[in-house]
């Protein structure tokens, strides 16, 4: 049984009239590294700033470690909070930043000295020790407040979109070397992100939110294939969705009427007859025809079709308007921009969704 080193039961937030965070229920995993994702506004960064001790909840529980905290200040949460800003002190070398928490904690100068060792050793900044973050790239700026951050050994590390004032190249280093940390320490890590791309690089688990309500809790992996709603298929990654009525069921197999009259066919289970559905199929597991095929009347037409580095990317409109994006490899030939084609799938490639 998994042990839970933080637990929100029933939180709420308020700011005056407007509801922020809805009745949630939260248990975050000794070790893991949960990831909350979401849209500008939807309240993951209150969710952090709660544990943290930061704001306040209107109601609910929270505990670290077993034990309630919504009365204790943020010192006493044995939590620290990694931000976008890096929040360094400029006038001080990067062993007083770092060390700058066991000072306060009155923690003798050897101890100090190894501690602060050990975090250059960690974040890889040995020989740095002297430098002014005035001195440094934006990139060792973030290790040096990861430093100071783990310093004090905390239970948990909340970090609030801390890759966020990096370029891209830098961004993506510092996903691998944060995770890399992380699995060597063995301590919880809850990262804010609004980038599905990163979530989905270094999450053990996502929280997709969406109007301060979790949609959906789970790896990365299931969360792709399986998402729990068209606002999670949207958000994570590319989708086209396709909404229908079952018409009928032949064991896992369904087969429905889309909206616009159309037909299709997928592999889903817990639908009956007179179901709404919506299909969800990739764009790397969209396909097409040049003439229908059983089980499918999806027409097409053909309106770009782009080459991106690593694939080929084909935009195509239905007779509704609706766009489709189809992933290729390769490029076929064979197909030019105005011509009609017929969608399709594999069964088990598309995922059914039940509309809410």
């Amino acid at each position: 049984m998994a042990e839970y080193i933080v637990e929100l039961e029933k939180v709420n937030k308020f700011f005056g009239e407007n509801h922020v965070i809805k009745d949630l229920y939260l248990n975050i995993e000794q070790g893991e590294f949960l990831t909350l994702l979401g849209p500008s506004g939807c309240g993951k960064t209150t969710i952090l700033r709660m544990i943290a001790g930061f704001e306040e909840a209107s109601n609910g529980m929270i505990k670290v470690e077993k034990e309630r905290v919504e009365d204790k200040e943020p010192f006493e949460r044995n939590v620290n909070t990694v931000f976008q800003s890096y929040a360094l002190f400029p006038h001080m070398t990067v062993f007083d930043n770092i060390a700058y928490g066991l000072t306060v904690a009155k923690v003798p100068k050897d101890e100090i000295k190894e501690r602060v060792k050990e975090m250059l050793e960690l974040v890889q900044l040995m020989g740095f020790e002297g430098r002014k973050p005035d001195m440094m790239s934006g990139g060792q700026k973030q290790r040096v407040a990861i430093a100071r951050a783990l310093v004090n050994r905390p239970k948990v590390l909340l970090l609030d979109e801390p890759l966020g004032a990096l370029d891209l190249q830098l961004r993506k280093q510092m996903q691998i070397e944060l995770k890399r940390l992380q699995q060597k320490l063995n301590i919880t890590f809850v990262y804010v992100t609004h980038d599905q791309e990163e979530a989905m690089t270094m999450s053990d688990r996502i929280a997709v939110l969406q109007s301060g309500v979790i949609e959906q809790l789970d790896t990365p992996d299931e969360i792709y294939k399986h998402p729990a709603s068209k606002f999670v298929a949207n958000f994570i990654g590319e989708s086209n969705l396709f909404d229908g009525t079952v018409e009928s069921v032949s064991g896992d197999i369904v087969s429905a009427r889309l909206d616009d009259g159309g037909e299709m066919r997928l592999k889903a289970e817990g639908f009956v007859p007179g179901d709404k559905i919506t299909a969800c199929v990739r764009p790397e597991v969209t396909g097409y025809t040049k003439e229908p095929v059983e089980g499918f009347n999806i027409k097409a037409t053909v309106k770009n079709v782009i080459f991106i580095g690593s694939q080929y990317k084909m935009y195509a409109f239905l007779d509704n308007g609706q766009e489709v994006k189809i992933n290729r490899t390769k490029q076929d030939k064979e197909v030019r921009e105005g011509d009609t084609i017929w969608l399709c799938w594999e069964d088990e490639d598309a995922y059914g969704i039940r509309e809410k």
